[in-house]
């Protein structure tokens, strides 16, 4: 049986990464995890890697916050292919892929406050469970809110290239869940379902926070009839107390005085060689090592990892 782990079965030139960030705050160590992970899996492949910012939930981006991380970027050494491209921009093709759903019946509109969700069941992301109240109309008297994404009874697999095989039954265990919030604003799952087919991402890889909500982004692909792409989800980095690093938890935001050590560290918690000289290498001689030495199968086979150095 080949090792999913270490499976390059897109030839090189078809492959297409990406890395996205949230503008909510600078790059911590947890973000510099997924940039390395993506960027050098789509090089050693011989691919492009693209960069997005996902700025699509605009009351929790902080303003100069997109400035800082492309500052940090380029400061490490990252190299993208192409323009960036913004989600803020990209309204009109997401109501477009919203219309070509409801078209087909696959959404309904909403009524449900989230005071009104506040006892349903949780789903293994922390989210709600939709119970379905307005699954057959809306109540009388209630206006639409927000709008649905209609799932289907039956178990959904995966398999991750470095975490396994991931199931699970929508319906059952997610529920209908919200493409068009009801703040007038697209929900993530929609955003990057059409981002990610529009750009031609061939591979994902991404922390395996976002692990147990994939089978509700590949679910949305086949109702839009777009391509599934690979996904490899990287250990989380948290910190000693099983935190994930994140501005909540007030993680650092990256030093990038010295920017082969900061990168040294993101490879080792990766699980990648270091050559010996390291510390005398240049960036972009450690940047060639890097690409031409990953190894998917070095990458522990983990959800998350407590890092002290984040």
């Amino acid at each position: 049986m080949t090792n999913p782990a270490s499976d390059h079965s897109v030839s090189c030139r078809d492959y297409v990464g990406r890395f996205a960030p949230s503008p909510t705050g600078p790059l911590h160590f947890g973000s510099l995890v997924a940039a390395l992970g993506s960027c050098l899996d789509a090089r050693h492949a011989g691919g492009r890697w693209l960069l997005r910012m996902e700025d699509v939930d605009a009351p929790r981006c902080v303003p100069g916050a997109a400035d800082t991380i492309l500052l940090q970027l380029e400061a490490l050494g990252f190299e993208w292919d192409g323009e960036l491209l913004w989600q803020s921009r990209r309204e009109r093709h997401y109501h477009a892929a919203l219309t070509r759903l409801r078209d087909k019946s696959a959404v309904y509109p909403c009524a449900c406050t989230r005071r009104e969700m506040a006892d349903s069941a949780l789903a293994r992301d922390g989210s709600r469970r939709y119970p379905g109240t307005c699954r057959s109309g809306l109540p009388a008297g209630r206006e639409a809110r927000a709008w649905r994404l209609r799932t289907q009874p039956g178990v959904l697999r995966f398999v991750d290239l470095l975490q396994g095989e991931v199931s699970e039954d929508l319906e059952r265990d997610v529920g209908d869940f919200v493409l068009l919030r009801a703040d007038g604003l697209f929900a993530y799952q929609l955003a990057v379902v059409v981002d990610d087919a529009e750009q031609g991402v061939t591979h994902v890889v991404r922390g395996a926070d976002l692990l147990d909500s994939t089978l509700r982004q590949i679910y949305l692909q086949q109702q839009l009839d777009y391509p599934t792409p690979q996904y490899l989800h990287l250990p989380v980095a948290t910190n000693m107390q099983g935190e994930k690093l994140s501005k909540q938890t007030l993680a650092r935001a990256l030093d990038v005085t010295a920017p082969a050590r900061t990168l040294a560290g993101a490879l080792r918690f990766l699980g990648q060689p270091l050559p010996a000289d390291w510390a005398d290498a240049s960036l972009a001689e450690l940047w060639r090592w890097a690409i031409a030495h990953w190894d998917r199968a070095r990458i522990p086979r983990m959800r998350a990892v407590a890092w002290p150095e984040g």
